[in-house]
């Protein structure tokens, strides 16, 4: 639904998140489902889920990533092996390893952290302030004031997000281009066309080599001779 190499992204992340939850022995996503816990328990709390639709991300990232660049991604996420203690994960909330390793990723694949990253932190911060904004209160009649009271609003995002919707809370924010899908290019095409080809040509094949190896061994039963036989019998009577 959503495109060949989006959707083999979508695979090579569940693998990822396989291996994180083997390593660890818990999901990542649990301080969101935590969040969510927590909220149905306050009277007349919303719940909003504020991130980005996956599927525009997805496809926003392969579109910024050149072929090789793909391949090398692709390469990195189906042999992921390291081993992942909770220490590490500790360590990961320290505010200036978070900042080296995301200095790493962005030298490595710096549109992948830009459509990835940088992207989400405007849209993510958009979204917060669009729920940040003041409740108007109802009116008994249309010539009395307007009142508003503040609106309260908890916050859970992932750490790596944190320094950049502090970086944008104070800017004009527009979230139209962030949005945007867009198409895909000549080399995107190619792959797709030549994926799909493979893929029906072996389907093809094996059918081909099923029917043939089917077909023989059907042949050589004896029932299926005695009765060709009994065929070629009857127009010489």
């Amino acid at each position: 639904q959503n495109g060949v190499m989006s959707g083999l992204m979508q695979m090579l992340l569940l693998k990822v998140s396989a291996h994180i939850t083997e390593q660890l022995g818990m999901a990542p996503g649990g301080e969101f489902r935590e969040a969510f816990k927590e909220a149905s328990k306050v009277p007349f709390c919303k719940f909003h889920l504020g991130d980005r639709p996956i599927p525009v991300t997805f496809k926003r990232a392969i579109a910024a990533l050149s072929f090789w660049q793909k391949v090398k991604l692709a390469w990195g996420l189906c042999f992921l092996s390291d081993p992942i203690s909770k220490d590490d994960v500790e360590k990961c909330k320290q505010k200036d390893l978070l900042e080296q390793m995301m200095a790493e990723m962005i030298g490595e694949f710096p549109d992948l952290h830009r459509t990835i990253v940088s992207e989400r932190d405007i849209y993510l911060t958009y979204m917060l302030k669009q729920a940040a904004k003041q409740i108007e209160l109802p009116r008994a009649s249309e010539n009395e004031p307007r009142k508003y009271i503040p609106a309260v609003v908890v916050g859970v995002v992932g750490m790596g997000h944190v320094p950049g919707i502090e970086k944008n809370w104070n800017s004009d924010l527009k979230i139209q281009e962030i949005m945007s899908v867009p198409p895909p290019s000549t080399s995107s095409k190619i792959f797709k066309f030549v994926l799909k080809a493979t893929v029906f040509g072996l389907l093809g094949y094996g059918c081909y080599r099923i029917g043939h190896r089917t077909v023989q061994l059907v042949l050589s039963m004896p029932a299926t001779q005695s009765y060709l036989q009994r065929l070629t019998e009857v127009p010489q009577q």
